[in-house]
């Protein structure tokens, strides 16, 4: 075998010699490849990126086309993997057509894959307003489920982008090399490998993959929790320059989507629920009332790992509902700011939910949460004990499932269509169809839009009965209905 540039060089007079070398010159030992990758990121009009963690320190490179072919080769970027970023890059194709597919490929060490000869294609997003599909879900355990069938479903679905919203990997550990081992066992599910290739990928994180369960911004691991998700997801943005995190805005055909970082400036769950308690950090919920205030798009989308309604308003609840001050002060400003067009998305609860808080009826627009969840977990049937402001849909417990949001923004009137699938891609509801005009201070729709058996059955609770026609056992909220607000 030939000395050459390696991830351990032997002799110091190797090492030097190679130093002075040109890197192209420099060759690799062994057959440089992707361990896991490639993985599509962040997209745009004119740009698509592409993440992939090499098998060695040696520069990887990108090569695109606009046909399968490659009769007309264009460069994209090239990055030198390293340890320090466990062999994580992210490249970069610019100057690109808007709405075009796009073939591509990447070369390591100057070198093709022999494990992947084929080329893949992705699609630019589109410049304007468009109709297109965004697929999204949670709780993503492969010790649990290494097969993953809820894939098959999801690429049938066709979205033109997926949300990662939080349990992506299921770590529970303040081990580096726990959190970077079951990020790179989750990137080559059979399954998931065409959909990673194919269509952007954006994440949020919750407990599960920042820290250990529960875990708030008290974490003394928090640091590299983040540096290792960096490593491995290509958002747009990881919170701002002097203010770490996940959160970041996304723009895509005429929506703008608002992923939310609830971990890392997290108050504990336990602390009072005042205007002293956060799930944000007041930099992150500024930087939120700044971009919704200043966004002119018919819908806007905030996503969280997070439920939004009340229904965790119990104890060891996580979510929204022991932060009901917080939320309230960001739907009061929605309110009085004149904001139209917020919908929530969430994931965490192992069940596919779709809730609403009415806020209608505090001068405001009732507020939609689609929850999707588990992707690949075990469901869970909490709902027999929770109970939201108001549900719109039966919760879904029979399988894993996932969340479509389908858009037609280039429509006379733009239109929001939300549907849940379960592991063999069947709608579980009826869909939700949201329009602009839903979303305005004013109007009042979640009893129209709710199924009737909902109404009843929270008709029910309210009277002081059990919201499944059961008296209500130990342990079940004391007040017979929860109207959002805190205490």
């Amino acid at each position: 075998m030939r000395a050459g540039r390696r991830g351990f060089l032997r002799g110091a007079g190797i090492a030097g010699f190679l130093a002075l070398m040109p890197r192209a010159i420099a060759e690799v030992l062994g057959y440089p490849r992707a361990l896991q990758g490639p993985m599509v990121g962040a997209p745009g009009p004119g740009h698509f990126c592409i993440w992939v963690r090499a098998s060695g320190a040696f520069e990887v490179s990108l090569e695109y086309s606009e046909d399968r072919e490659f009769n007309k080769v264009f460069k994209g970027s090239s990055a030198v993997a390293d340890a320090a970023n466990n062999g994580c890059v992210v490249l970069r194709a610019e100057g690109l057509k808007p709405d075009t597919t796009y073939w591509y490929r990447l070369k390591y060490a100057g070198q093709s894959d022999r494990f992947q000869y084929l080329p893949h294609r992705t699609r630019t997003a589109p410049a304007g307003n468009a109709g297109f599909r965004v697929a999204f879900g949670s709780c993503c355990r492969i010790q649990f489920d290494p097969e993953q069938r809820i894939w098959n479903a999801v690429r049938a679905l066709e979205p033109d982008m997926f949300l990662w919203l939080g349990d992506n990997i299921y770590a529970d550990s303040d081990q580096e090399g726990a959190l970077v081992d079951l990020y790179g066992r989750g990137r080559t599910v059979e399954r998931l490998e065409p959909l990673l290739r194919a269509t952007p990928q954006l994440a949020t994180w919750d407990d599960h993959d920042f820290g250990y369960n529960d875990s708030d911004g008290r974490s003394p691991y928090k640091a590299d929790a983040l540096r290792i998700f960096k490593q491995f997801w290509a958002n747009p943005g990881y919170g701002e320059s002097d203010n770490p995190g996940v959160y970041f805005k996304q723009h895509y055909g005429g929506v703008d989507f608002f992923v939310l970082d609830g971990r890392y400036h997290r108050d504990p769950t336990d602390k009072v629920d005042d205007a002293n308690k956060t799930m944000l950090g007041a930099r992150q919920k500024a930087w939120l009332k700044r971009e919704l205030k200043a966004s002119r798009t018919p819908f806007k989308v905030l996503a969280i790992g997070g439920g939004w309604s009340s229904a965790e308003n119990e104890k060891g609840g996580d979510s929204w509902g022991v932060y009901l001050t917080e939320r309230n002060e960001l739907f009061d400003f929605i309110r009085d700011e004149d904001i139209g067009g917020v919908v929530c998305i969430s994931g965490d609860s192992h069940m596919g939910e779709l809730n609403c808080i009415p806020r209608s009826q505090a001068g405001g627009y009732d507020i939609y949460d689609f929850c999707s969840s588990p992707l690949a977990q075990m469901p869970a049937n909490k709902n027999l004990r929770q109970v939201p402001e108001v549900r719109v849909r039966d919760t879904w417990t029979r399988s894993v499932n996932v969340g479509l949001l389908h858009f037609d923004m280039d429509a006379d009137t733009p239109t929001l269509r939300y549907t849940l699938h379960d592991v063999m891609g069947e709608a579980v509801w009826e869909p939700l169809v949201l329009t602009p005009g839903d979303l305005r201070n004013g109007a009042s729709t979640w009893q129209e839009k709710s199924d009737p058996e909902e109404l009843r059955r929270l008709q029910r609770f309210r009277d002081g009965g059990g919201y499944y026609g059961q008296d209500m056992p130990s342990g079940w909220p004391s007040r017979p209905y929860h109207d959002g607000t805190p205490g």
